[in-house]
């Protein structure tokens, strides 16, 4: 299991965290949206100062209706009570509304910063299970569990007003009824350790609900997705997925109710404490007022300003827990943000020259798991060679042009681009050597020039050259907007879908665009017949021209243009030559492929 470096190994402690997600945050937010910092330094303010409104006039207005009944002083008092409280109340609401338009537009940055992340990402991270559940722990911690940047920011700035209400309140309960904060002390100790406990059986949950989550976004998204639609109706399979998502529904539920049976018996006592407290409030000052020590209006003012003390050293409490709670949650989007590579990149320079790879004894194992799927493989290919890669399903050819374009590195051996190891090479260098079309190739929702290039900066005239070349110029002038039609309707009713020749064309075209020295074929036209696939290939071949080419096929269509051919079995290869080499050895491997589909090719 791969280590993320903000683990460096060990298990990271909650306060560590919560530096960590403030020193990643703060100056994102900063640099992003500096007015939001500003709403939210007004906001401190105005809710700082709401509650001293009751606690001043409160009593003023008590004093003056069991003493002088001046009605105009009363008048005054109201309307002082009712104004200020209603002024800074909108005020309130005003910022909140900003500060929601902030948290849209930080949820925004923080979903395109995720979406950036996980298309940088190695590829072979991509089909990890661990990086997979640290995605999916990222996209959730960085939503409703913390709130994203301003779910994580705004509790502090919550702190600060309720450290300066504090004061306020402070100075007035110590001169009337300093015994207050004695009761106040005893219920806040008990509420602390409440929540602590509250807040771990949450993180405890959130842990174990997170691979259930995922599972829930596969039945609940991809699964409704209009791909799927033939073999759920023709299968009758929407019962089977039903059935599933009862089944993790329930767990589901399970779950979250053992959390809600744990945590009652803690709100029960939290109750219990808020109970108690409101009863020593009244008691003590009631005492207080019956023994002369404070008036009337003392003992309402000192219940108000107990009660706000209370709730905003409870707000402190909870502040300080919330915090790291959710800091706890938002450093699962930083862990995931700084997975590890799983891969060595180097930094040295591809020179412009034509090049030569080898395979140097390559073995491969995919990660958690113990089978050699290549075993051993040495093979050189020089420049402007064109190689045929043949053999049954599950021979090992897609995985060994994987390794060749780096999308996975070898589990022992090396391979060499001109002699050098390619872990030595700067990555995005490397990988621009290679255009491959493989068989599970895809298309975007955009325009089909745009599927092309993947830059929209290919010249009309070299874009319709390329088209013609790959044979899909007429289809392309025969839709109504031409190769900008957008293809497929997810984002336009009049997208087209196109064919899957139509497709492998488009497929094609962009590989020739990218005018990479080695172009690669990788079955993408698996699914046809091979009479179809031989003339694809016959087409790709006359484009290739000097370029050095793979061709990857269980099937022979490709053989016949290739300089070499390479049979893999069983993770090696165990044939390699021209195909008349081939086809002459008795008993040998590619010659009884070849005898059972000569027919297609003779």
């Amino acid at each position: 299991m791969q280590k993320s470096p903000t683990d460096g190994g060990a298990k990271t402690k909650p306060f560590d965290k919560v530096s960590r997600v403030l020193r990643y945050f703060i100056p994102f937010a900063w640099k992003k949206h500096k007015g939001f910092f500003l709403c939210e330094l007004l906001e401190i303010i105005f809710r700082a100062l709401e509650p001293f409104v009751v606690i001043i006039t409160t009593p003023l207005i008590i004093n003056e209706l069991l003493g002088g009944r001046d009605i105009r002083l009363l008048i005054i008092y109201a309307a002082v009570t009712v104004g200020a409280g209603a002024l800074l109340s909108l005020a309130n609401s005003i910022i909140g509304v900003i500060a929601e338009k902030y948290s849209e537009k930080f949820e925004n940055l923080i979903s395109e910063e995720l979406s950036r992340r996980v298309m940088e990402l190695d590829f072979q991270l991509t089909e990890d299970k661990n990086a997979l559940d640290q995605k999916q722990k990222a996209e959730e911690g960085m939503s409703w569990y913390s709130g994203g940047v301003t779910g994580i920011i705004r509790p502090f700035m919550t702190l600060i007003s309720a450290f300066i209400t504090i004061a306020g309140v402070t100075v007035v309960i110590f001169i009337n009824a300093p015994l207050l904060f004695a009761l106040t002390a005893v219920v806040l100790v008990i509420q602390f350790f409440i929540r602590i406990k509250q807040n771990k059986i949450e993180i405890e949950s959130y842990e174990n609900l997170s691979k259930l989550n995922r599972v829930f976004g596969y039945l609940g998204f991809q699964t409704t997705d209009f791909r799927y639609g033939k073999d759920i109706r023709l299968y009758d399979a929407a019962d089977m997925i039903d059935n599933k998502w009862d089944a993790y529904n329930f767990e589901s539920m399970t779950q979250w109710k053992r959390q809600a049976d744990r945590q009652l018996p803690l709100n029960i006592i939290h109750q219990i404490a808020e109970v108690a407290k409101d009863f020593g409030y009244y008691f003590y000052l009631g005492v207080l007022a019956i023994m002369g020590r404070i008036s009337i209006g003392a003992f309402s003012q000192m219940l108000t300003a107990g009660v706000t003390f209370h709730q905003q050293m409870q707000s402190v409490t909870e502040c300080f827990q919330d915090i790291v709670k959710r800091c706890n949650y938002a450093y699962e989007y930083i862990k995931f943000m700084e997975y590890p590579a799983a891969i060595e990149k180097g930094d040295r320079h591809i020179p412009d020259i034509p090049h030569t790879l080898e395979f140097r004894n390559v073995s491969f194992t995919y990660p958690h798991t113990d089978v050699k799927v290549l075993d051993g493989v040495s093979i050189t290919l020089t420049p402007g060679e064109h190689l045929s890669v043949v053999g049954l399903n599950g021979a090992g050819k897609t995985t060994f042009i994987k390794l060749m374009c780096r999308l996975y590195d070898p589990t022992d051996g090396e391979i060499l681009l001109d002699g050098v190891n390619i872990k030595e090479y700067d990555y995005k260098e490397y990988m621009s050597l290679f255009s491959p079309v493989f068989q599970d190739f895809k298309l975007f929702a955009f325009s089909v020039a745009e599927n092309i290039t993947l830059d929209g900066e290919c010249p009309p005239d070299e874009l319709d050259l390329l088209t013609r070349q790959v044979g899909i110029a007429d289809k392309i002038s025969s839709l109504a907007n031409g190769k900008d039609t957008v293809i497929f309707k997810s984002f336009d009713e009049n997208g087209v879908e196109p064919s899957g020749g139509e497709q492998q064309k488009i497929a094609i075209a962009r590989a020739l665009y990218k005018m990479s020295p080695v172009v690669i074929l990788d079955e993408p036209t698996a699914a046809l017949d091979p009479v179809a696939e031989y003339e694809i290939y016959r087409q790709f071949e006359s484009l290739v021209g000097g370029k050095t080419a793979v061709y990857i096929s269980h099937r022979l269509s490709s053989c016949r243009f290739c300089d070499r051919i390479a049979v893999f079995s069983e993770g090696k290869i165990m044939e390699y030559g021209t195909h008349d080499e081939l086809a002459a050895m008795d008993n040998g491997i590619y010659a009884g492929m070849f005898a059972a589909q000569a027919q297609y090719y003779n």
